[in-house]
């Protein structure tokens, strides 16, 4: 039976930092089967694990209160299109370690997504099957529809941030279903907290497969820094902005 769950933070690949172009052929090369179950371990300074944990805290912390009021009115919009529905829903993935957590998100799938996705055509089930996700998902309510292309679903995570399971920055959180495609990779996508935003919700989101996914994962594991963190923190913001590659 095919899951219910989705992958979101589902976003072109070329790297922002210092204006480097990295495209799709070139990122393709990036996760060689040795190096991916070799190198596990990122190759980052002490100074660079604390001060973004440091930051990380205070950030999420003054992002709940600054974000509360959207919270609020989302929360209500939510329970106006669906009375009977749920406002948070909590997903089990995969997280720093291969640890386990509940990641938070706000409702955006009508309540009998299971039975909707049943129901699918061959071809979006195939698609779903491919990469855990659809391009164009029927289950998404009209509400869902504008906090995923705005992101605003995404904001309880700052809870996940605080309590030290995410980051801000770092790679999607795998759903459960996805540890058998992960395979080797996984343990060298998840060395790190997995994060909010990431280099794939800026390079691509939804215009990417589940491979590249991988690839651009393991891509800022292996060059994650104060840099890259920054720069993908400003795409980010573009990115909202502008709904390119959301779902």
């Amino acid at each position: 039976m095919l899951s219910a769950q989705r992958n979101d933070w589902t976003e072109d690949v070329a790297c922002p930092v210092g204006g480097a172009a990295i495209h799709r052929d070139h990122i393709a090369d990036i996760s060689d089967a040795k190096k991916s179950s070799d190198s596990i371990i990122p190759n980052v300074s002490p100074f660079y694990r604390v001060s973004k944990r440091l930051f990380d805290v205070v950030a999420s912390g003054l992002g709940l209160v600054i974000v509360s009021p959207v919270l609020l009115v989302t929360a209500l919009a939510i329970k106006m299109e669906n009375p009977k529905g749920k406002i948070f829903f909590h997903q089990p993935r995969i997280g720093k370690a291969g640890v386990e957590f509940k990641c938070y998100k706000l409702t955006s799938m009508v309540p009998d997504a299971e039975l909707l996705l049943e129901k699918l055509s061959e071809e979006e089930k195939k698609e779903f099957a491919e990469n855990f996700k659809l391009k164009h998902d029927p289950r998404i309510t009209r509400v869902g529809h504008f906090i995923r292309r705005t992101s605003i679903d995404e904001l309880p995570q700052l809870w996940n941030v605080l309590k030290g399971e995410m980051s801000l920055v770092g790679p999607r959180p795998p759903l459960l279903v996805e540890r058998e495609a992960y395979g080797r990779h996984l343990g060298k996508v998840m060395s790190v907290r997995p994060g909010i935003t990431g280099y794939w919700q800026v390079h691509g989101r939804n215009d990417t497969d589940f491979s590249e996914r991988i690839k651009m994962a393991e891509y800022y594991v292996d060059h994650c820094g104060f840099r890259m963190d920054f720069q993908i923190l400003l795409d980010t913001v573009k990115v909202v902005l502008t709904g390119r590659g959301a779902a």
